[in-house]
């Protein structure tokens, strides 16, 4: 006799079929496009003002402000770039790039889900398989 672990020994060993499913992409809600992209511009503009900040901080402890601000005396007599380059400068020009750069990004993933949903009219989905191993 056979008892239930022996079955299930058997069943174990033998390899499962995969399944394969294909599914057709013939609508993307608008509003969940909306979000997904403003979350995604949202980290975009996190990166923009990182990346500003980090810049700014290498290019003044390398000192190539310092530099350039004495070439640029030495030439014009007078002029300070270190003045107008600043961090607070720099911080409130990322802000503002990562702001439109929001504003951008969201409306053009709004803008491809609305150009997607008209195009599926006539090209009739992207078709997306999927397989259980």
């Amino acid at each position: 006799m056979s008892t239930v672990a022996d079955k299930l020994a058997q069943k174990s060993s033998r390899k499962p079929r995969a399944k394969q499913v294909r599914l057709r992409l013939v609508y993307i809600d608008f509003w969940s496009a909306l979000k997904l992209s403003f979350l995604a511009a949202v980290a975009v503009a996190i990166m923009t003002i990182v990346a500003f900040f980090l810049s700014y901080t290498v290019v003044e402890v390398t000192g190539l402000i310092d530099t350039v601000d004495q070439f640029l005396q030495n030439v014009t007599g007078g002029t300070s770039i270190a003045a107008m380059f600043g961090l607070p400068q720099v911080m409130a020009f990322a802000a503002v790039i990562a702001i439109l750069n929001l504003i951008i990004v969201t409306v053009l993933g709004a803008v491809i889900a609305g150009i997607y949903n008209v195009a599926v009219k006539i090209t009739g989905g992207l078709l997306v398989g999927f397989t259980s191993n």
